[in-house]
């Protein structure tokens, strides 16, 4: 299936099924599939791994230099994410990078390195972006942007069961203690907060499957067309 090239922004929670979601969505359109979530969790890792103070500008803008992110599609047809040419898709999906990606996210000069990554990525369109800002401050005219929610407690479950998935056991008080602590963090920072966009279509998932949301998403994008395949 074609349509003609535009961009769709899926803001939202996390554990709302976003990535998910426009994984799939942009399968079937042939788009590109771009996590910005995932460039946020890698510029973690490097900063834990590298011991950089987030209260250092200097520091952080150095770091900042030094970090690469790519995307690469692996045999399974997934795609996974590179730091500075190597994988650490796995990596950045532990709990210690989910602890501290929003105070990572919430500085400034990060968020400036990444927005300008990512309108590079979509500069050409016909991709499908999904984070916090992508309909708000990364491409506020994107011609499609949707806004997902959920509740706590299915967010916190379904993440649960993807850490148990990787073999990765938390308790889920210990997810829902991480989830809303980001969502606070990402609803209250200076830089970016997580907000729908007033064009934005909401979509809550609390009882909804990912099937469904794909389906409303590429129904939603094919409206948008503008000329038919």
């Amino acid at each position: 299936m074609q349509i003609s090239k535009i961009v769709i922004a899926i803001d939202g929670y996390s554990a709302c099924g976003k990535s998910t979601t426009a994984r799939e969505v942009a399968r079937i359109l042939g788009y590109r599939y771009i996590d910005s979530g995932a460039m946020y969790r890698a510029v973690t890792l490097y900063f834990l791994n590298q011991h950089i103070s987030l209260t250092n500008p200097k520091e952080i803008d150095r770091a900042l230099q030094q970090i690469n992110i790519s995307f690469k599609i692996n045999a399974r047809n997934s795609t996974e994410t590179f730091l500075n040419g190597l994988c650490v898709e796995e990596e950045i999906r532990d709990m210690r990078i989910s602890d501290q990606v929003s105070p990572v996210s919430a500085i400034k000069a990060v968020r400036e390195a990444m927005v300008a990554q990512q309108r590079k990525l979509g500069k050409e369109k016909g991709i499908v972006m999904d984070g916090r800002d992508i309909g708000t401050v990364v491409f506020p005219e994107a011609e499609l942007k949707i806004f997902m929610s959920a509740d706590t407690n299915v967010r916190a479950f379904r993440r649960q069961k993807e850490l148990m998935e990787k073999n990765i056991l938390i308790n889920l008080d210990e997810v829902i203690e991480n989830i809303r602590k980001r969502d606070q963090i990402d609803t209250t920072r200076t830089e970016s907060p997580l907000r729908k966009a007033p064009d934005a279509i909401e979509l809550d998932t609390t009882y909804i499957t990912i099937e469904e949301q794909v389906d409303e998403v590429v129904r939603l994008a094919i409206a948008r067309k503008v000329t038919p395949s």
